[in-house]
């Protein structure tokens, strides 16, 4: 059993070292009020005025400033190196939902491995922020009330299928896989209704953030 380091009844924004947009991060903020910067995460949090409750992650990249700026008592350095940064926070902060911003962008293999981390804690709820997009990985059952005609893209992390209701391919009968059919660039005819066996990633335009956590994390 991982250890906790922060326990919260509220969501929790996750702030990596990577590209985020200050408007996100204070958006965030008013949705997950917790700040638990991973990292180099934290650099970005002061630039941004604002003073995370813990720092999490190996401190390889973190500034001397951030050091001495932010009290001993949040800086959680772990050294093990078996997981990331977004990987740490994740096994040891307990929340309701998580907001992740700074974790895509920049490196291609670190995106990709956020997103990894994120199908592995399958009993997480996470929500990916990138600069235009969001991403989550899709419960068995989802139901998603968007705009006809927006965009909508699944993409799996494993063999997966499922069975859908309002897009304009559907995909009952399909077999996913990386490797093999994938569901990116789907579009929305009316209420969108899936059911999913396997790790599948939904992916959405960013301003549709709220929608999504409604329907993953329902208060």
């Amino acid at each position: 059993m991982s250890m906790e380091i922060v326990q919260s009844t509220r969501g929790v924004t996750l702030l990596g070292g990577g590209e985020s947009l200050a408007e996100d991060v204070a958006e965030s903020l008013t949705i997950a009020p917790v700040l638990v910067a991973a990292d180099s995460g934290a650099d970005r949090a002061l630039a941004l005025g604002r003073m995370p409750d813990a720092v999490i992650g190996d401190f390889d990249s973190l500034s001397e400033h951030a050091r001495r700026t932010i009290a001993p008592d949040r800086l959680h350095p772990i050294a093990e190196q078996d997981s990331t940064d977004f990987g740490k926070c994740l096994m040891h902060v307990r929340a309701p939902f998580y907001l992740a911003l700074g974790f895509t962008g920049m490196r291609l293999d670190h995106t990709l491995a956020t997103l990894s981390c994120v199908a592995r804690h399958d009993h997480r709820r996470v929500i990916v922020l990138s600069d235009q997009d969001i991403a989550f990985l899709a419960p068995p059952e989802i139901a998603l009330d968007l705009p006809v005609g927006e965009r909508i893209s699944l993409f799996p992390f494993g063999s997966a299928s499922g069975r859908s209701d309002g897009l304009k391919w559907p995909i009952d009968g399909l077999c996913f896989s990386p490797a093999g059919i994938i569901g990116t660039s789907n579009e929305v005819t009316g209420r969108v209704m899936l059911s999913l066996t396997g790790p599948v990633m939904l992916m959405l335009p960013k301003i549709h953030l709220r929608t999504a956590l409604c329907a993953l994390a329902p208060q």
